[in-house]
């Protein structure tokens, strides 16, 4: 009975030699694609127990498997989310799934400069020390919207939120060094260009236009922030996380023609999870190796050459004195 049905695998092997031949070189292809798709991997071991992270915009995609990541190596994590209702829903999940308690809630919608202060303010005070600020939270391709304090909404949203936050929680993290400062831009940035005499694209506006400006602007922002911080303690990344399939096309995939949103879904074996989209945020968040490579830009948890626009220090300064001008700096 066993001669029998050895007989009939290999006459179907025979038979079939070249389908399985194919669904083999296919199936090994796949799983190739898959693994180049998913890029680097953080492998960093190190503990954070007693050390407090900031994270905006971790209520969803590669915000809140950052959050897990951070809250699986015991730091205390902050939530600083816009829409608290979804921001303390994902909270209990990370709670659940890195066995943390320690994971709070905070307030803070970057297309308000109130807010922003506000959060900083209850930070400083309510806040022992703070080791880490991730500023993750972003918005793509938006139509022409303006915030609060009237900014474009990508400009606003993406570069100047985040730059008031940073700055006005520098002297916590100065007196919690070591620590990191970790801003999550784009590979966008390398067609990005700012636009000095029209920042809020008001004279001809076109919605990727405007990511690829803020983008960029994250890149110079980390650049010159570097420079500044030379000698303090605190180290600044910046980084592109790869594509990645998560909510940040919500404004621009309604408007799509029907057959490139077929396309884009039949492409997204290509897209990265939010958890492999995580990894380079929290590379540079957590990596012991690169404490001291302050300014430098990352892909796929290893150093990557920005584009030609983004090494420009007269450019990154400009840019640091036209965003303090907007944001009411000194």
């Amino acid at each position: 009975m066993l001669q029998d049905y050895v007989k009939t695998v290999q006459q179907f092997v025979e038979e079939h030699h070249f389908g399985i031949s194919f669904a083999l070189v296919a199936g090994v292809g796949i799983l190739a694609l898959q693994r180049w798709k998913a890029g680097g991997v953080c492998r960093s071991k190190a503990c954070l127990d007693g050390k407090t992270v900031l994270i905006t915009g971790a209520n969803t995609g590669i915000g809140k498997e950052t959050a897990v990541d951070i809250a699986k190596r015991g730091a205390r994590v902050i939530l600083a989310c816009r829409d608290l209702d979804r921001a303390r829903t994902a909270a209990e999940e990370i709670r659940k799934r890195s066995r943390n308690g320690n994971v709070v809630v905070k307030k803070l919608d970057l297309a308000s400069l109130q807010s922003v202060r506000a959060l900083a303010k209850d930070v400083q005070e309510h806040e022992d020390r703070l080791d880490i600020l991730i500023n993750n939270a972003g918005i793509m391709m938006c139509p022409k919207w303006k915030t609060e304090d009237g900014f474009e909404m990508q400009f606003g949203v993406n570069h100047l939120g985040h730059f008031l936050l940073t700055n006005l929680l520098l002297d916590k993290l100065k007196k919690s060094t070591p620590s990191r400062i970790v801003n999550v831009s784009s590979l966008a940035h390398e067609k990005g260009q700012i636009h000095f005499d029209d920042i809020n694209l008001d004279k001809d506006y076109d919605p990727a236009k405007s990511y690829q400006q803020s983008k960029l602007a994250n890149v110079l922002f980390s650049r010159e922030l570097a420079a500044r911080l030379k000698g303090t303690g605190v180290s600044v990344y910046s980084l592109h996380p790869g594509v990645v399939y998560t909510e940040l096309g919500r404004h621009f995939f309604p408007t799509m023609a029907l057959w490139m949103k077929i396309l884009l879904r039949c492409l997204r074996i290509f897209f990265k999870t939010p958890w492999e989209g995580a990894q380079t945020t929290i590379y540079c968040a957590v990596d012991e190796n690169i404490q001291d490579s302050t300014g430098l830009y990352y892909s796929d948890c290893a150093p990557k050459e920005e584009a030609p626009a983004a090494k420009s220090d007269s450019a990154a300064c400009r840019l640091w004195d036209l965003s303090a001008s907007m944001v009411g700096l000194p």
